[in-house]
């Protein structure tokens, strides 16, 4: 390989998001044999890592974690980026696309309890710390008695703030803390079946430049075809429900041989109401899928049940 070096990765700054570009660059490494001075990590600030006393859904959803990484793509001083496939919005920017995905780790989200090891064991009134409106909403339904506060900032200030008595538990990523070494924090795993993910959780993708032919020869070797079956399916599903960080969603796509089956969930900001369905088919259609299923929740569920909320 001639061509110019070193390949500049694009990342978010966080102990995480690090640890998962530097996987990235040792897969790249080990699949072209070459050293690791022919990649460059290049940190990125983006708005969702700066603006933490606000829920996401009130200043902008996902793309505050990616167009920062994304306009560096575009203007050509990033070559790929990595993100975690949860972060990013159903449509790109133009001339973008995601041209990999890692294999998937654990996909479930844990309980860290400091009243109690698990969330059914908390007292009525305790206070639980989550970013997300989706587990909010999960949270809510299962424990209707309990305090459901914002929760913003990466693993570590999600910790220390929990240490500091700022909530009594808090949800995280299983993969997450895998990535970082840190699984034995968690003091309750979350059954998918009843407590399902984020789309695309647990996935790490790479972004980069339609028809960079360079760029796109570079990753393929790291896609894993299983989970972009799945991450397919799920992400077809999240665009007909237009999701964002403003509506709880949930879904879960397991492949088995040729065959994908898609469970999907969406749910009002209180957890009172809550929709839930399951499509199977070829996993060679994932994104048709995902799609029927989408359509299929919204119909049940009625054209009014996403207005009216307010993020």
């Amino acid at each position: 390989m001639t061509e110019a070096y070193p390949i500049r990765i694009g990342t978010r700054g966080s102990k995480l998001a690090l640890a998962q570009a530097q996987e990235v660059r040792a897969r790249l490494m080990k699949a072209h044999a070459l050293p690791q001075d022919a990649f460059s990590i290049e940190i990125m600030s983006t708005a969702g890592d700066r603006i933490q006393d606000r829920a996401l859904s009130e200043v902008g959803g996902k793309g505050l974690f990616t167009q920062e990484i994304e306009d560096g793509l575009s203007d050509g001083r990033l070559d790929i980026a990595v993100h975690s496939s949860k972060d990013m919005a159903t449509t790109l920017p133009h001339g973008l696309h995601i041209g990999a995905y890692l294999q998937r780790e654990d996909v479930r989200d844990v309980f860290i309890g400091r009243l109690a090891p698990s969330l059914q064991e908390l007292p009525p009134g305790a206070v639980v710390g989550s970013a997300s409106l989706r587990r909010q909403a999960l949270i809510r339904r299962m424990r209707p008695d309990l305090d459901v506060i914002i929760f913003r900032g990466n693993v570590q200030t999600r910790l220390a703030k929990l240490e500091n008595g700022a909530a009594d538990g808090t949800l995280l990523a299983m993969a997450g803390l895998n990535r970082l070494g840190m699984a034995d924090v968690a003091t309750q795993v979350l059954d998918p079946e009843t407590f399902p993910p984020a789309p695309g959780q647990g996935a790490i993708c790479i972004e980069c430049r339609i028809a960079d032919e360079r760029i796109e020869r570079l990753i393929a070797p790291l896609d894993h075809a299983p989970t972009h079956a799945a991450l397919t399916a799920e992400r077809a599903f999240l665009r007909r429900l237009d999701g964002s960080c403003r509506t709880p969603i949930a879904a879960l796509a397991q492949l088995e041989g040729d065959g994908l089956s898609l469970h999907g969930m969406i749910l009002t900001p209180d957890g009172t109401r809550m929709f839930e369905d399951r499509l199977a088919g070829p996993a060679a259609e994932a994104a048709l899928l995902g799609d029927a299923l989408g359509a299929a929740l919204l119909d049940r569920a009625g054209p009014d049940f996403f207005t009216g909320w307010g993020g």
